[in-house]
């Protein structure tokens, strides 16, 4: 039995508050297309993205008619394409990604992930390929996103990966120069990173997942945000139980969504991920549900106790809502994506050191950070390496999707449009570790791993 009160605070939180479902995710195996042919290879995944996704964007169109609720995006995940990549190229890694990007394209979705390798504990023929090929794949591409795990609890970090990834990231930006280095903006790299995720750019089809699945990404910082303020004088107890009442009242929202879009595709039901993940409207931001807490400025000291305990609410409401939560569920801090977060960076209240700190409570990483143009690749290494060394010695996830903007010093503004917004570039410790970097190797796993 529905309660009125709720139904009423529900169309509430739609209507005024910015509650959305953020994206349907259908994630698609690509096993069965293995071929050591390049071009059967690409038909292939072509018409078995095509074939199971043909009603994806219609099914999520219908959902929102008939309950209401806004559906930002319509996305495809699909098997990390390494593992496809081994008998390819460069050149045919980067004509598979111009084969995703076209079937996205035919598909009307926003996004499609997957263009990925794991390569936390070494390198296949197959990854090295793809690595080597994000570049001129992510400038040739559109709505390709791509991901590297390179780091978990179990392998250690693996700092070779590391190197490469900070000189991929600046070639990526160099590419993509006349679009901002937008072309960065869909590439993360990770530690631990989750098989289930319906979130761009770290988006993937895990090898544990079914042939096919729909996941599904709830957002709502401004719901939380508002409650806060209605609550008025309370200590932080009391904040914290209506933060978990509210995260469990928008995933039940993100619940409903998905078994209906699950049983409208005849496709499993994988995860709900709560995730307070930001837009660049004002009120939908993570940083004001800091600032709604009490603290003059999202940055300021205290921030960080208040984003652990915010996460952990959150996710403590979520999993009383539904029994499969998963992918990254928690609070982002992408900084362009965050009306309050960019703010916070233009006043000087928020820094990369304090975003670092905050990383170690939140639910992802460094995400969507502008840093100047001609900062060093082993700069950017050495940025990645911290990033991933807490996910690493914490047990969670972390990423790191930085943009050095080409041709841009701190100070000044990249725009993306949508919702990857816009960003004040930040300024960097540009001392270098490029002799640490250059060591490579593995930093070895921290002895809390081994837990067999």
């Amino acid at each position: 039995m529905f309660d009125s009160k709720d139904i009423i605070e529900t169309i509430s939180m739609i209507r005024e508050e910015r509650l959305d479902i953020r994206t349907i995710t259908m994630g698609i195996s690509l096993y069965d297309c293995q071929c050591d042919d390049a071009e059967r290879l690409r038909t292939r995944i072509y018409d078995r993205i095509m074939s199971r996704a043909r009603d994806l964007v219609k099914t999520g169109e219908e959902i929102e008619k008939k309950y209401g609720v806004p559906i930002i995006n319509k996305r495809v995940s699909v098997t990390p394409v390494a593992l496809m990549a081994g008998g390819l190229d460069v050149d045919g890694a980067v004509k598979l990604a111009r084969t995703l990007d076209r079937a996205a394209h035919e598909l009307g979705i926003n996004f499609i992930g997957g263009y990925s390798a794991l390569v936390q504990k070494g390198f296949t023929n197959g990854s090295r390929t793809l690595i080597s090929s994000i570049p001129q794949a992510l400038a040739e591409t559109e709505r390709v996103c791509s991901s590297v795990n390179v780091a978990s609890t179990k392998a250690g970090i693996n700092m070779d990966a590391v190197a490469e990834m900070g000189r991929v990231v600046r070639e990526t930006a160099e590419l993509t120069r006349d679009r901002q280095s937008i072309g960065c903006a869909k590439l993360v790299i990770f530690a631990n990173v989750p098989e289930d995720n319906p979130f761009m750019a770290g988006a993937f089809h895990g090898i544990g997942e079914p042939e096919t699945v729909i996941n599904v990404g709830v957002s709502g910082p401004g719901v939380v945000a508002s409650a806060i303020r209605r609550k008025g004088a309370c200590d932080l107890t009391e904040v914290a139980e209506m933060i978990k009442r509210t995260a469990f009242k928008i995933t039940r929202v993100g619940q409903l969504v998905a078994r209906e879009a699950s049983e409208r595709l005849g496709v499993p039901f994988g995860i709900v991920d709560l995730s307070l993940a930001p837009t660049p409207a004002v009120g939908d931001s993570v940083a004001y549900i800091l600032e709604s807490m009490g603290l003059e400025k999202c940055g300021c000291h205290g921030t960080t106790a208040a984003l652990a305990m915010l996460n952990d609410a959150v996710k403590k409401g979520g999993v009383m809502a539904s029994s499969h939560v998963g992918g990254l569920s928690g609070a982002f801090i992408p900084v362009s994506e965050d009306a309050g977060m960019i703010e916070a960076v233009r006043c000087g209240a928020l820094s990369l050191e304090k975003l670092e700190a905050m990383t170690a409570v939140c639910s992802v990483g460094l995400d969507m950070i502008a840093i100047p143009g001609d900062t060093p690749a082993e700069v950017i290494s050495g940025i990645i390496a911290d990033e991933i060394a807490i996910g690493v010695v914490n047990t969670k996830t972390t990423a790191v999707r930085l943009i050095p903007a080409a041709g841009c010093k701190v100070g000044d503004t990249v725009s993306f449009g949508g919702l990857l917004g816009e960003a004040p570039v930040i300024a960097v410790n540009t001392h270098s570790p490029a002799e640490f970097i250059g060591r490579g190797g593995r930093i070895p796993a921290p002895i809390h791993s081994l837990k067999n």
